[in-house]
C-alpha cells in the first residue's frame, strides 16, 4: 500500500507473537473534516467527537465480519451532553453528540470527562451477522478522557489488559485525530469454557510501557505513516506484523428510500399523524444533518 495511503483515514492491525500482543493503529484527517462540518459544534464537542471516531476506528476494524457493525455510545440525564453516538460499519464511520450548548460554554476549553456528561455511562456493542452474534458491555464513564473510559471497559468488562491512546487537534482549519489499542491476547481458546486472560503476564508490562510512551503529535502526525509510527515504538521487537489496512470514509445509511422503508413499518394512523402543515412527514437524520421530506402517498 502507497505510503501517503498509510498516514490519514486508515487502521492497521499489530501483531506482536512473542509478546502475546494485539494492537491497532489508526489516523483520521478528511474523514472528521466531513463529518464535523455537517454540524456546527464548539470546538470542546468537535475534538471530543473527533476522539470519539477515532475510538471507534480502533474498535470497529477488530471486527472479523466484513458486514459486522460496532456502535459506541456514552450517556447520561444530567450532563452538558446527554447523549454521544458513534459508530463502524464496513469501514463507515458516523457520529454525533446531543448537548446543551449553554452548559457546554460554561465547561472551558479542556473540561474532564465528568464535566462533560456528569455521572453517565459507556456502552459498546458488537453485531456480527454472519454469525448472528450480538455483543454488549456497558460501565460507569469513568476517567479522565475517552481513553482512560475506553481502558476501564476492557478491564471490567472483557477483563482483558489494554492501553489505549487518543489525540486530536485542528490546524489551519482542518482536523487530524489518531489512536493506537493494545491488547495483551487471551490464552486457552480452545478446551476451555471461557477464554482466559493471564491479567498478570509478564510480558503485558513490557508492551504497554512501549506502547504508552507514544506521543500526541505522533499520533496526530499525517506526515508520519501508520506502520513506521508501530516501527518507532516496537522495532526492538524480534518481530512484528501489521496486517491488511483498511480504509476508512464518512458513511451515513440514510436516503429518501430507507427513509420511506422506515414511515412504511408504521400503520397507517401514525403516518398520517407525522404529516407536518406543509403535507409532508420530514425526518431529520442526527448523524448528517439532512432533512428527508417524503410525501404520505409515497410510502406504501
Amino acid at each position: 500500500m502507497p505510503t501517503e495511503e498509510l498516514s490519514l483515514d486508515v487502521a492497521i492491525g499489530v501483531t506482536i507473537p512473542a509478546r502475546d500482543a494485539r494492537g491497532r493503529a489508526t489516523r483520521l484527517g478528511p474523514v472528521l473534516d466531513e463529518i464535523l462540518s455537517a454540524h456546527n459544534y464548539p470546538p470542546v464537542i468537535e475534538r471530543l467527537l473527533a476522539e470519539a471516531l477515532t475510538l471507534t476506528a480502533l474498535l470497529g476494524s477488530l471486527l472479523k465480519d466484513p458486514q459486522g457493525q460496532m456502535t459506541l455510545q456514552a450517556q447520561t440525564e444530567a450532563g452538558a451532553i446527554d447523549l454521544l453516538v458513534c459508530d463502524y460499519l464496513a469501514g463507515e464511520l458516523r457520529g454525533y453528540v446531543r448537548h446543551d450548548p449553554e452548559r457546554i460554554a460554561d465547561v472551558g476549553p479542556n473540561p474532564s470527562l465528568f464535566a462533560l456528561f456528569g455521572k453517565g455511562y459507556l456502552a459498546i456493542t458488537f453485531d456480527q451477522p454472519m454469525t448472528n452474534e450480538r455483543y454488549q458491555g456497558i460501565v460507569p464513564l469513568e476517567g479522565d478522557s475517552l481513553a482512560h473510559a475506553a481502558q476501564s471497559y476492557f478491564a471490567q468488562s472483557e477483563q482483558i489488559p489494554s492501553l489505549v491512546r487518543l489525540a486530536a487537534e485542528k490546524r489551519d482549519g482542518r482536523w487530524t485525530a489518531g489512536g493506537l489499542l493494545f491488547q495483551h491476547l487471551p490464552e486457552g481458546e480452545e478446551g476451555r469454557e471461557r477464554i482466559h486472560t493471564q491479567l498478570d503476564h509478564p510480558d503485558w508490562p513490557h508492551v504497554a510501557i512501549l506502547a504508552g510512551s507514544v506521543k500526541a503529535e505522533e499520533l496526530t502526525d499525517a506526515g508520519l505513516p501508520l506502520d513506521d509510527l508501530i516501527w518507532r515504538l516496537f522495532h526492538e521487537e524480534a518481530e512484528v506484523r501489521t496486517l491488511t489496512p483498511i480504509p476508512l470514509r464518512r458513511g451515513c445509511r440514510c436516503d429518501p428510500d430507507y427513509v420511506r422503508s422506515v414511515i412504511a413499518r408504521f400503520p397507517e394512523d401514525e403516518r398520517r399523524e407525522m404529516v407536518g402543515s406543509d403535507g409532508l412527514i420530514t425526518v431529520d437524520c442526527a448523524f448528517c444533518s439532512q432533512s428527508f421530506p417524503i410525501a404520505l402517498e409515497d410510502v406504501s
